[in-house]
């Protein structure tokens, strides 16, 4: 597994009975984890706890405050900034353990003394297009949510990135590569983070088990002569990372480069790591 263990801002504290407790810079979020199915060692409304996400047997659920916080707020990965707010469905607009690809990728970028094109596709709220365009790439951020990629806007500008070359686009991913195809565009590195389900701008179905295998096969037309990386991250449940190594295999690989597969994951100050997801990446380094 590959920790996410190099934030300052961001702490998990302790973990236990659905939930892990969270220390956002100066605001601690309490919020259910379907990975965390052991026994909590302390009751964690027993800390300093300034909200907590309750689910909803209807579905859904509300946030429940303890002490007035701010709306939203910015916390830091080495030079990057993001903001923070919670929303809906548990979400805060950030993945912390997804600093494990950033730093990755940045690393890749840098030492490739080449420019390099990234297609970043269901690209949420920007953390991956922030890190790239920190290294010196170029972007296209992709995603069907109007609101997500205006906060990825956000947090390109808090960052200092907003004079870096980077496209918004707000779209269905799927129909965006086919024109790009029909464009002729090449990317030398692409990006998604696919959900498990969803639906886009127009009620276009998306279902990972159907559809990433063709998707990622599509996205071969769009990579450059000398790609430098293709990454897959996904949080489905039962999605194993070797999953994604045969996909990329099979698809991108072409007898070039490697490819690595692992779980991301956070460290926890009770000294047990946090599974979040998985990882594929190609490298043609």
């Amino acid at each position: 597994m590959l920790l996410a263990n190099n934030w300052k801002d961001y702490t998990v504290i302790a973990t236990g009975d659905g939930y892990k407790l969270e220390k956002w810079k100066d605001i601690t979020l309490l919020r259910p984890d379907p990975q965390v199915i052991w026994r909590s060692s302390k009751n964690l409304m027993s800390y300093d706890v300034d909200a907590r996400y309750l689910r909803s047997d209807k579905g859904g659920g509300k946030w429940e405050y303890f002490r007035k916080i701010p709306d939203e707020w910015i916390i830091g990965y080495k030079d990057l900034k993001f903001k923070v707010k919670p929303m809906g469905f548990k979400h805060t607009g950030l993945f912390p353990e997804q600093a494990v690809n950033w730093d990755k990728m940045t690393s890749l970028i840098k030492s490739a003394n080449r420019p390099i094109n990234v297609l970043n596709l269901f690209a949420y709220t920007g953390g991956a297009t922030c890190a790239v365009l920190s290294a010196g790439a170029s972007c296209c951020h992709v995603d069907a949510s109007r609101g997500m990629v205006e906060r990825a806007g956000e947090n390109v500008r808090i960052s200092g990135l907003d004079d870096k070359p980077v496209r918004f686009i707000i779209d269905d991913c799927v129909k965006f590569v086919k024109r790009e195809i029909r464009r002729g565009k090449k990317y030398d590195a692409v990006i998604m983070d696919p959900p498990s389900y969803g639906r886009g701008p127009n009620g276009e179905m998306w279902k990972i088990e159907d559809q990433l295998f063709d998707l990622v096969n599509l996205c071969k037309e769009v990579l450059s002569d000398n790609p430098l990386f293709f990454l897959i991250n996904s949080y489905t449940t039962g999605l194993q990372p070797q999953v994604l190594n045969n996909i990329l295999t099979l698809t991108v690989k072409q007898s070039r480069g490697r490819v690595e597969s692992y779980e991301v994951g956070l460290p926890t100050l009770e000294e047990v790591s946090l599974p979040c997801g998985a990882g594929g990446m190609f490298i043609n380094d």
